[in-house]
């Protein structure tokens, strides 16, 4: 077993109230697990697009300043003033941050179901992933079968979860096929696989040719380019052979909700039994999950009466479907870690290298396809 450190590194943001943000590292003491709880040595931490929300307090960080090298970095980046209205609940306070992550138990406190994950390698969430070392109560870990290493099952809460609550959310509101843009995401990528396996018609919404050959050569059936001229025909042909009516849209901003909405329209009066001007009377469902796009969301509604555009995010889903469901939907992501809910990553960086300018403007570009890891005891 690890010799346990009296102290660790862990990555902080900060929001002064003159709209600076600054990213450091803090020397954080190392802390004793409690009855229920156990110490995680953090392996491998994802960067989600959740998490850059948080870590840089929507700055504009095209114009980050560096300073300092090794554990002294900081990075520090103006936010805009329309933006430091949200930002009241933190101004002044150091926050860690990182959702989730994955690592070995190396310390556990006197339960039962403590004890039984001393050594083991889990996935844990929690909050505070870019640290060397984490401390969380049991219920926040996933046990990771024999051989599952902590890169492969670092990811194994926010993609995967969230993927099974689309699914549930479809099912729940009665559709039966359903709608994903920014598709080549390693989220899209899940969602692929999973509609494959449980046979769920899905049409996958991407940006580029490449994303198009990426996905077909994954097994998707339909898969649009927004960026082709021809994507509202290709999305409506789409749309009529699935009869998808619930879409999943992590872009956000501009008119691709709207565009989505008229497409459903578009294949739902084409089999109308006859005209009304109200338009079809078959439910629409937009959720934006996903902020890729920080411009305003238009609507341009040519989409008749019968429609909704709405917020959607994991953790109300999982409030809401219960102890059971959510059991059911960790044990399935425990054992397809390395098939349906794998991830990949383009680069491995380290704490040190995570406020380095060139890591830094990667993993700030939210490319699809391009996912960072952080290896914070690298």
């Amino acid at each position: 077993m690890d010799q346990i450190p009296a102290t660790a590194s862990q990555l902080r943001s900060l929001v002064d109230a003159d709209g600076t943000l600054h990213l450091s590292l803090q020397t954080v003491e190392v802390p004793t697990p409690t009855e229920n709880e156990v110490l995680v040595r953090v392996d491998a931490a994802p960067i989600n697009p959740s998490d850059l929300g948080l870590l840089f307090g929507g700055a504009d960080m095209a114009d980050a300043s560096f300073d300092g090298s090794g554990s002294a970095s900081t990075v520090t980046a103006r936010i805009p003033p329309g933006v430091m209205r949200a930002m009241a609940g933190r101004v002044g306070e150091s926050m860690p941050v990182g959702n989730e992550g994955g690592g070995v138990v190396v310390a556990a406190g006197p339960s039962p179901a403590a004890q039984a994950l001393l050594g083991r390698t889990v996935g844990l969430l929690g909050g505070a992933m870019y640290s060397q070392y984490r401390c969380v109560d049991v219920t926040q870990c996933l046990e990771l079968p024999a051989g599952v290493t902590a890169v492969q099952g670092a990811a194994c809460f926010v993609n995967p979860l969230t993927v099974l609550g689309q699914v549930g959310t479809m099912r729940r509101e009665g559709h039966t096929a359903l709608v994903h843009t920014a598709a080549a995401s390693n989220l899209g990528q899940m969602l692929n696989r999973l509609c494959i396996a449980d046979g769920i018609p899905l049409v996958n919404i991407v940006r580029s040719e490449q994303h198009v050959a990426l996905l077909r050569a994954a097994g998707a059936e339909h898969v649009c380019n927004s960026s082709a001229d021809s994507f509202m025909e290709d999305l409506t042909a789409a749309l009529s052979a699935t009869g998808a009516t619930i879409a999943f849209d992590a872009v956000g901003g501009g008119r691709l909700a709207s565009d989505i909405l008229t497409c459903m329209e578009a294949a739902a009066i084409a089999t109308a039994a006859e005209y009304s001007r109200y338009g079809s009377t078959t439910h629409k469902q937009v959720y934006i999950y996903g902020g890729l796009d920080r411009s305003p969301t238009e609507l341009n509604r040519n989409f008749g009466m019968a429609w909704s555009v709405g917020g959607w995010l994991l953790t109300p889903y999982m409030a809401t479907a219960g102890p059971d469901e959510v059991a059911r939907m960790r044990q399935r992501v425990a054992s397809e870690i390395t098939t349906t809910f794998a991830s990949s990553y383009t680069r491995h960086i380290s704490l040190i290298e995570a406020l380095s300018p060139d890591a830094l403007r990667g993993y700030a570009k939210q490319a699809t396809g391009e996912k960072y890891l952080i290896t914070p005891n690298a």
